[in-house]
């Protein structure tokens, strides 16, 4: 299996394709990554440093691996934060280009915009560009429930409303929802759940909510998904098996009282995941 991963790439820490690419080897993948900027570390720090890359020096970079005849062997082209609309052109057009080449080629986007705790707190072009350009050309998305309201103009909170944003989601375009992070007034405490929905159901898994917030742990939900749901197309096993690697992955970070993900020491989380979390199918 062959991704092309378009996002950010930072030398110190794990966000972007510093945190997608190595779970992905791990899990027999091979990744082409191309990066959006190099930075330092990930911008939470408050300082970074490294440049943003120009728009027409990542298209140059796709079109080179295009050149090399890679693009129908490609399976799944991923992208996460998009800085910029030049990026979201780009992205636009390299997933065309890959379908041309390979029709059953998958696009998964992450559509980054923010959270229930810090809102929006993207360009404020990027949740139009979002809306009306990438996910209607995107096969799976993987929001937030925040994210998910964002893009669909509704106020997902219970499980049900949660399911009709889904299906909101679903007529836009995609036709493989996963929202990453379902908070409902009436789950258990210090739980939280992950909610998948394709054409043959919707299934919801439960895990522990972890005291912490971890930067990048999206970016290897959405890689993990994506890879294990293009191998498969099982969307019940891919949850299954994407929850069992990020929340020990998650513990193992916890456990370390470190900051940044412990990705490298958490690689048999996602070569054999432990499955011990019970998936339920909702219809």
């Amino acid at each position: 299996m062959k991704i092309l991963s378009i996002q950010s790439a930072v030398a110190y820490g794990h966000v972007g394709n510093s945190a997608a690419v190595f779970p992905l080897q791990r899990i027999g993948v091979e990744v082409l990554p191309v990066y959006t900027v190099n930075f330092s570390n990930h911008t939470g720090y408050g300082a970074w440093r490294g440049p943003l890359i120009d728009p027409a020096d990542v298209a140059a970079v796709i079109t080179g691996i295009e050149e090399r005849g890679v693009f129908p062997q490609i399976d799944a082209v991923l992208s996460g934060y998009q800085g910029g609309a030049g990026i979201g052109d780009v992205i636009v057009d390299a997933v065309g280009r890959v379908k041309a080449a390979n029709p059953s080629a998958l696009y998964a986007c992450d559509p980054v915009m923010g959270n229930a705790k810090s809102g929006c707190f993207v360009a404020p072009a990027i949740p139009e560009l979002l809306r009306e350009r990438v996910v209607p050309v995107a096969d799976i998305i993987t929001p937030n429930q925040f994210e998910l309201g964002f893009l669909t103009g509704t106020q997902p909170d219970t499980l049900e409303s949660t399911l009709d944003s889904v299906d909101a989601a679903r007529a836009m375009g995609p036709h493989t929802i996963l929202v990453t992070s379902v908070e409902r007034p009436d789950r258990e405490p210090d739980t939280i759940e992950m909610l998948v929905a394709d054409d043959s159901g919707a299934w919801i898994v439960q895990t522990p909510l972890l005291p912490m917030k971890a930067n990048g742990s999206g970016d290897v939900t959405a890689a993990l998904f994506t890879a294990h749901y293009a191998r498969t197309r099982d969307a019940a096993d891919a949850l299954a098996r994407t929850a069992s690697s990020v929340f020990d992955l998650l513990q193992r970070t916890l456990d370390s009282g470190e900051r940044e993900l412990q990705l490298v020491e958490s690689q048999e989380a996602y070569a054999h995941p432990r499955m011990q979390f019970a998936v339920r199918q909702l219809r």
